[in-house]
């Protein structure tokens, strides 16, 4: 079939296979082009390792590190009808190019929350890896069935207390105009933390220590986005920002756990880029849009490979890593910076639905979300035909 997207609201609807391992492709040409890591982990588990941060970081470990990968990601396969998710065809075309650089990796298809699909993990690290030294957490999932009651939980994105009216982007129809969020009650909050808090981490290093596959000096690290005075609304003083304080207490639990191991649990703070996640928050792709354009100016934006290296360049695997008084990696700072701030806060109330593209980098937000899908790179024929089915083995 011809593949092109279909875009719904904040999602696209199909993928392109040839445009996702294009994708794949550069972040691997990128992490090889850099100086190899010399203290590199070996076995690497990463959970949610089909899009993103996770994939990157999947990306960096095998391609710069040299490291067995074992990915977990609920992804959907291609049908005759229908294309695959962008993740299914970028972890396919991670495997490909995995196994034609003689790299040992492998995947497990499935829910993560599930009992069941930790346990596959182990079996699986058990049987072909060996003791794993690097458990990265890269989860986004707006709802989580939880492995114990059953109840299927659902987040969502709101303030704490009091309504919240922000200026936003709309996407589809390319206004700006206000949206107004109103209050979570204590349940949304409970469930949020529930989703997107830190208890899933908590089960799966639990259960990889329980089965005895941890290594010593193992380390673990989940991501998070804290932003600033613009973003804090929806990410601080909101229902994701209890979520984002419980998962920075799981990491000062996890140091406990594996104290015996000599073993470290963190927390990485990574930038504001587009992605399926940030795509969906109110605020996000107008914040994001003139995000990019000042950190263009400034030379210092960076996209999801790039924040994956120097994650394990200058914060897990370095001597001197860049963590602030609560031990986290903090690789936004560049986006923090006083004066970049203080540009896009100056920019903020003149953006208007007619100068959207002289304000901001709304043309890169907008390109940066179809490559998330395999669309927009130079190097494929968007006309041709091509079989939307994608094997691993193949």
């Amino acid at each position: 079939m011809v593949i092109k997207p279909k875009v719904r609201g904040f999602i696209c609807t199909n993928a392109h296979p040839k445009g996702c391992a294009a994708s794949v492709q550069r972040q691997i040409e990128f992490v090889k082009q850099q100086p190899k890591l010399d203290n590199a982990p070996k076995n690497v588990l990463v959970i949610g390792s089909s899009t993103g941060y996770g994939l990157a970081s999947r990306i960096m470990a095998a391609f710069n590190g040299g490291a067995k990968t074992l990915g977990v990601f609920f992804e959907k396969p291609a049908t005759e009808k229908r294309t695959g998710s962008a993740g299914w065809y970028n972890s396919a075309a991670f495997q490909a190019a995995a196994e034609a650089e003689g790299l040992w990796a492998d995947n497990i298809n499935g829910d993560a929350f599930s009992d069941e699909c930790k346990a596959q993990t182990i079996e699986k690290i058990k049987a072909e890896m060996g003791k794993i030294d690097l458990v990265v957490y890269s989860l986004a999932s707006p709802r989580r069935k939880h492995p114990k009651t059953g109840e299927l939980i659902s987040s969502t994105l709101k303030p704490i207390e009091k309504a919240y009216t922000a200026k936003n982007l709309n996407t589809d129809k390319l206004v700006i105009e206000d949206v107004t969020i109103e209050p979570a009650n204590q349940e949304e909050i409970d469930s949020t933390v529930a989703v997107m808090g830190g208890e899933d981490w908590e089960m799966w290093i639990d259960a990889l220590k329980q089965a005895d596959v941890l290594a010593d000096g193992v380390k673990t690290v989940a991501y998070t986005y804290l932003g600033d005075k613009l973003t804090w609304p929806i990410y601080g003083d909101a229902t994701i920002g209890k979520a984002k304080e419980d998962l920075y207490q799981t990491s000062v639990k996890l140091n406990e756990t594996l104290a015996n191991y000599k073993g470290e649990a963190s927390i990485g703070v990574l930038k504001a880029l587009v992605t399926q996640a940030s795509s969906a928050i109110p605020i996000m792709p107008l914040y994001i849009s003139l995000l990019y354009k000042i950190m263009k100016e400034e030379g210092t934006h960076e996209g999801c490979i790039e924040q994956a290296y120097r994650l394990f360049a200058q914060g897990l695997y370095s001597n001197e890593p860049l963590q602030d008084p609560e031990g986290r990696y903090r690789m936004d700072l560049p986006e923090l910076k006083p004066e970049t701030q203080a540009k896009i806060e100056a920019l903020w109330p003149q953006v208007t639905s007619d100068n959207i593209f002289e304000l901001t980098d709304y043309k890169s937000y907008n390109e940066d979300f179809l490559k998330l899908f395999g669309f927009g790179f130079e190097e494929v024929d968007y006309e041709q035909d091509v079989n939307p089915i994608v094997d691993f083995d193949a």
